[in-house]
């Protein structure tokens, strides 16, 4: 989450003396002296929140306020005073202040309103995103959830697939959603209008393949878990291939393809012929970051689907998320927002994949979820939940990096 402040004061002791306060808070203020100095950092793209003196020559905080709410009215703006006008409080949350402050104030008054501040800055910015994502006419951007660089390099990843002609495999660990990004790859090609079909590999014979093939006509035809394709079956798509089918075939596979070949289990012509163009999903457990983004699209699509009202995605609620290993990858997380959905379970108490676990994992666990417990009590603030836990700052952070968990997650 975003921890930047833009601090307008005209007062250069105050200003340093607020600046202090917020550095102390883990807050990332950004100092102007005026709303001249600060009107270039006022757009809708800012990423952070406003604190400003309301008492500055010539425009003022009101000023700065009304700026502010013609350029981005979800913008929240903090006014302080020194004078104590109630009328002038009053009269600032009409005009959409987020909040009032008198000076001087304490900062256990200050760091919370900036705190709730923050957070909503943070929603509003990721709902706009998300809103660009469905609104947009690229499938990538649409279908594939995720910010993290993983997740944006595998929607290039798949761009680059659709826009070419070449075979194509998709890779990656059980439940990543391998046939759903199959598909996205059939929607940003040339012949996204046509047919995309998807038989699984297992136990495919020739003339099953050659019917899913005149199905497919001009358009994809995916094959999912290719590595487990009858060796017959292999012969005639390596055949089918060399032929230059007019239907272009995407194979999946969550397998090593590459020892499946080295251990004569695959077929090595059909290996290089599929391997032309790859694309890899990458576990959860590599971008954890994308948990509580996954999370959210998917209680949003479980809700529509069960015509339910979406429960809300409490703080605790994410952390307990982001505590838990997701072996299942996607296919898990989506089951688990359809049972939060419904009411079901709590992510909180649900019971963690994968069945019975040894003592070292069983610990790593326990260690992992008391490191989310730390970081979920102190909002995020890294050194109180490091000295909460009475260990050293470094041996805190090489601890959260083992475990992908990341301070700005529980703000």
């Amino acid at each position: 989450m975003t921890r930047r402040v833009l601090l307008v004061d005209d007062d250069a002791a105050v200003r340093e003396a607020l600046g202090q306060t917020l550095e102390l808070a883990d807050l990332d203020p950004q100092r102007a002296a005026s709303f001249i100095e600060a009107k270039d950092h006022i757009t809708p793209a800012f990423e952070g929140v406003i604190l400003s003196d309301i008492r500055m020559p010539g425009r003022d905080g009101f000023h700065l306020l009304s700026y502010t709410q013609e350029v981005d009215s979800e913008l929240p703006v903090i006014l302080l005073t020194g004078e104590g006008d109630i009328p002038m409080a009053v009269d600032a949350m009409k005009q959409g202040a987020f909040g009032f402050l008198e000076k001087p104030c304490a900062s256990a008054d200050l760091l919370p309103v900036i705190e709730r501040a923050l957070k909503t800055r943070a929603l509003v910015l990721e709902n706009r995103r998300l809103k660009a994502q469905l609104e947009t006419g690229d499938p990538a951007a649409r279908l594939i959830f995720g910010s993290s660089e993983l997740s944006e390099r595998l929607r290039d990843q798949v761009r680059r697939a659709g826009a070419a002609r070449a075979e194509v495999l998709i890779t990656g660990a059980p439940g990543a959603g391998i046939s759903k990004v199959a598909e996205v790859v059939h929607l940003m090609s040339a012949a996204a209008r046509r047919s995309f079909v998807k038989r699984p590999a297992a136990g495919l014979t020739r003339d099953a393949f050659v019917a899913a093939c005149e199905e497919a006509e001009g358009g994809a035809l995916f094959l999912d878990e290719v590595a487990a394709m009858p060796r017959d079956t292999q012969f005639a798509v390596t055949e089918w291939l060399e032929q230059g089918a007019a239907t272009r075939l995407i194979a999946g596979t969550s397998t090593d393809l590459a020892r499946a070949v080295e251990a004569g289990e695959f077929s090595p012509d059909l290996y290089y012929r599929l391997d032309v163009m790859r694309v890899r999903i990458p576990a959860l457990s590599e971008r954890p970051e994308d948990i509580p983004v996954m999370f959210r699209q998917y209680v949003a699509q479980a809700a529509e689907q069960a015509g339910l009202p979406a429960p809300e995605i409490t703080e605790d609620v994410v952390a307990a998320l982001m505590a838990r290993d997701w072996p299942g990858n996607a296919r898990a997380l989506m089951s688990e927002a359809m049972r939060f959905v419904l009411g079901m379970n709590a992510p909180e108490e649900a019971r963690e994949d994968g069945g019975d676990l040894g003592l070292a994992e069983q610990m790593a666990q326990v260690e992992r979820s008391l490191l989310a417990a730390a970081l979920r009590r102190h909002e995020g603030h890294a050194s109180a939940a490091a000295q909460a836990l009475k260990l050293p700052r470094k041996t805190f952070y090489d601890k959260l990096a083992r475990y992908g968990l990341k301070p700005e997650d529980f703000r």
